[in-house]
This record gives structure tokens, sequence and C-alpha cells, in this order.
């Protein structure tokens, strides 16, 4: 009885004076989602600094600063984190409207290539001759990267829709289907001495960069920011308009919250499903042409960093915000380029892996309200 009594008392001198309790949370207060955003960045960023520290850096936190000053600091650096992100931004929305119907689309890789091929298939096959205005051009081109994206999104929407097939895995196997396509025309039938490109597009066919006008405008030399960036902010209003103040984007919203109430609505799910995944892959097609177009200028298949990957990502630290995807995309955009700038290849996949996982752990936050409450001795 003594050694009970005494063990008994062990256990309430260590004992912690509280207790942690989890609850659900019946309704998520509006400032929340973006706090939990920036909170999983913030933890994101210091466990990719103990990371930095591990592979021999030693002031990982100075470095940071240091990339900061060298992309923000001057103009050159801007530049070169806007042209980073202009295809982020429309792979972002590409997965945010997929993932607002609850459509898990891990296709934007092989979209942002069909659009690209599609595109350059207008200068290369030719649909249009190398004399063509670029006035003519760059619209047509634009519309061949958008249909050939949403396309290459309609094969998944329809066996979605029609066949009920998992859309992560048909999205996610096509995506190597893209890629190979590309490579059999890039080494192949539009191959250029046998490299992995092919020819260079007549001038027409260029996204027009600031750099172009340096002679008129000296403050220009250098800077590589092409007429693609105003793509994503203009599409960014665009489907915010649609998710959030038009008929169908209701439709789609709903369908992903509650698809029983959507159907009892009169809302056809099926339909709208190949419409959100044909549209999802339009945008990241569209992204494919701006990168083809604006920045390597031909078709090779060097065109993406995982862009369609990383637009995930972003779609996740936006909360599926349209306007939010596209200051997001700046900062992932920064991101990437900070590899570069460390100098340690990979370092930014870890670090925007680690991103991806605070903000999938952070998700029980929103879903969830701690409480402390505090323990009384018996």
């Amino acid at each position: 009885m003594a050694t009970t009594t005494q063990k008994s008392s062990a256990g309430r001198r260590f004992a912690l004076p509280f207790r942690v309790q989890f609850e659900p949370r019946l309704e998520v207060p509006r400032w929340l989602p973006l706090t939990v955003s920036v909170g999983a960045i913030i933890i994101a960023l210091i466990l990719g600094a103990f990371a930095l520290r591990l592979s021999g850096l030693t002031h990982p936190f100075r470095a940071y600063a240091n990339i900061a000053k060298e992309l923000f600091g001057n103009w050159g650096g801007i530049s070169d984190v806007l042209v980073q992100a202009t295809p982020l931004i429309l792979v972002g929305l590409a997965c945010s409207v997929a993932f607002s119907m609850k459509l898990w689309n891990i296709g934007a890789e092989g979209q942002f290539f069909i659009g690209a091929f599609a595109a350059s298939a207008i200068v290369l096959a030719p649909v249009l001759p190398a004399e063509t205005p670029g006035w003519v051009f760059i619209p047509v081109m634009m519309i061949a990267g958008f249909v050939g994206g949403a396309l290459w999104g309609f094969v998944p929407g329809y066996l979605k829709a029609k066949f009920n097939v998992n859309e992560v895995i048909t999205t996610l196997m096509m995506n190597y289907i893209a890629i190979e396509w590309n490579n059999f025309f890039i080494f192949g039938v539009w191959s250029e001495g046998g490299f992995q490109m092919s020819p260079r597009f007549p001038r027409t066919a260029w996204l027009p960069r600031l750099a172009d006008y340096a002679k008129e405008i000296p403050q220009f030399g250098g800077l590589t920011l092409h007429l693609g960036l105003l793509f994503g902010p203009i599409a960014a209003v665009m489907v915010w308009w649609v998710l959030y103040r038009s008929k169908w984007g209701y439709e789609i919203r709903l369908a992903g919250d509650n698809p029983k109430a959507a159907r009892y609505a009169g809302t056809n799910i099926a339909r709208n499903m190949v419409l959100v995944m044909m549209l999802s892959g339009g945008l990241a097609g569209l992204a494919g042409m701006a990168q083809i177009g604006g920045v390597v200028r031909r078709l090779q298949g060097a065109i993406s960093s995982g862009y369609g990957f990383t637009g995930i990502i972003i779609a996740w630290l936006s909360k599926l915000n349209p306007l939010i995807v596209v200051a997001v995309s700046i900062l992932l955009g920064a991101l990437i380029l900070a590899g570069r700038e460390i100098g340690r290849s990979g370092i930014s996949m870890l670090v925007q892996g680690i991103i991806l996982f605070a903000l999938i752990a952070s998700e029980f936050l929103l879903r969830n309200r701690v409480r402390i409450k505090r323990t009384r001795e018996a």
C-alpha cells in the first residue's frame, strides 16, 4: 500500500498542470487560413535554415538576407523573379480551379508541355508562314496553347465523369506521355541538327521582352521580363470572377464541397467535371506557350523545372484563391532562383517540400481548435 501511495505521489509530482485538447471547428474565421499559410512558410524557412546548416552553410539566415537583396534589390533580380513566376501563376491557377471542385489534377506538367507543343506547331508545322505579323502570330499561339492543354485535360476529365476513373492516376500518367510526345518531335521531326531543340522561332512569334526595347530605353537593357507576365494576373482576375461571381463558379464550388447538395440543386456534375478539367488544362497549356514564346523562343525538352508540380504547392498555399496565387507564385519563383544564388542544387526543391509538408500539417489547425485546460490535483 505504501509503495502504491509513493507511485501516486510521484505521478502527481511530474504531471503537467494543464492538458491540450483538440475540438472540431464549427466555423473557420476568415483571417485564419492566411495566418496559417504564413505560419507554415515561416516554419518551413526555419527548417530550411537547419537543412542549409547541415549542408555546410555557416550562416543560413544571412544567406536568406543576401538572397532577398540579390533577387529584390535591383531591377535585374526582380525581372528574373517575375519571369520565373509567369508560368507558375498560370499552373497555380490551373491547379486551383480543379481543386475547387475536388478534382486532383496532378497533370499540369503534361498539360504545360502539350500547350508548348501546340503553340510551337503554329510556327513549326507551319500553320502560319514566318512572315505573319506578331499581332496575328501571338494570339493564335495563345489560343493553340490553351486548346492543346484543354484537350489534354479533357481525357482524364471525361474518364472521371463517365467511368469514375481516378483522375490522380490518369493525370499523373499522362505527364509522361506528354513529355515523350514532345521528345519525338524535338529529337526527330523538328530537331535542329539532331539536338533536343527545334529551330528558333521567327521574331514575329516571340513574346516581346523589355530588353528588346533597350535601344529606345537604355534602362531596359538586360531585363528578360516579357509580355507573358500579363497573362497570369489577367487570368487570375478572370478565374476569380468565374469562381466567386458567376453561377458556374458557384456550381463548381458547391460540387466540390457537397456533391449531394449539388445534385439536388440540379447541377450537372459530370459535365462540370469535364469542363473544369479542360479549363485547368488550358491554363497550364497557356503557361507552356508563355514559356516557349517569351523565354526559350523555341521548342525544347528543358522548358520546365517542375512547374506543374510546383503549381500544386501554390494552389494549397493560396487556399485556392486565384488572386493570392499571384503573390505566392512570386514567392515560389524567388525560392526557385534562390537555389541558383545559394549554389547548392536541389536546396530549393527541398525547401518547397518542407513548405508543402508544413502546409499539409497546418490543415489540422484549420479543422480543429486547440484548447489548453488547467488540470486540478485530486
